[in-house]
This record gives C-alpha cells, sequence and structure tokens, in this order.
C-alpha cells in the first residue's frame, strides 16, 4: 500500500508527463497542478487539477483529442458522431 507521500509524488509524475504530452502537441494549461485538496484525504487518492484554459487553448485540446480518436478509436472521432 502506498504512503500518503508516495500517492503525492505519483500524482506529481502523472502531471508532470500529461504536461510535457500536452507541451508536445503545443498546448499548456496554466492552472495544472496537483490538488493541495484531495492530497489531505486518506480516503482518496491525490487529484491532477487540470485548471482553467482560454477559448483558444481548450479548442486545442479538442482538435489534438479528436485527430487522436480518428486513428486510436475509430468510429470515436467527432465527424462519426454526426448524423
Amino acid at each position: 500500500m502506498l504512503t500518503a507521500r508516495d500517492r503525492v509524488r505519483q500524482a506529481e509524475v502523472v502531471m508532470v508527463e500529461l504536461q510535457t504530452a500536452l507541451r508536445a502537441v503545443g498546448i499548456t494549461l496554466p492552472s495544472l497542478c496537483v490538488d493541495p485538496v484531495s492530497c489531505a484525504s486518506s480516503v482518496m487518492a491525490p487529484l491532477v487539477e487540470l485548471g482553467r484554459c482560454n477559448l483558444d487553448t481548450a479548442q486545442r485540446l479538442a482538435d489534438v483529442l479528436a485527430e487522436y480518436a480518428k486513428t486510436a478509436a475509430p468510429g470515436h472521432g467527432a465527424e462519426e458522431r454526426q448524423p
């Protein structure tokens, strides 16, 4: 079983991996961080806070995910869902 410190470290590692992956496709989430309130909980795992972003960043993220879905999850892209 992981200690609280181990869980926070794990959340920090995942946060950095997400930040790196997003930056690789030109996206920066300015408020990306480990949620400090969730770190205090002994019941739940620490949460990664994605935070707020402007509309351009949200659109870029949606575009990147939709493009990924075309190849990684055929049938799940936005084009396939439209009537």
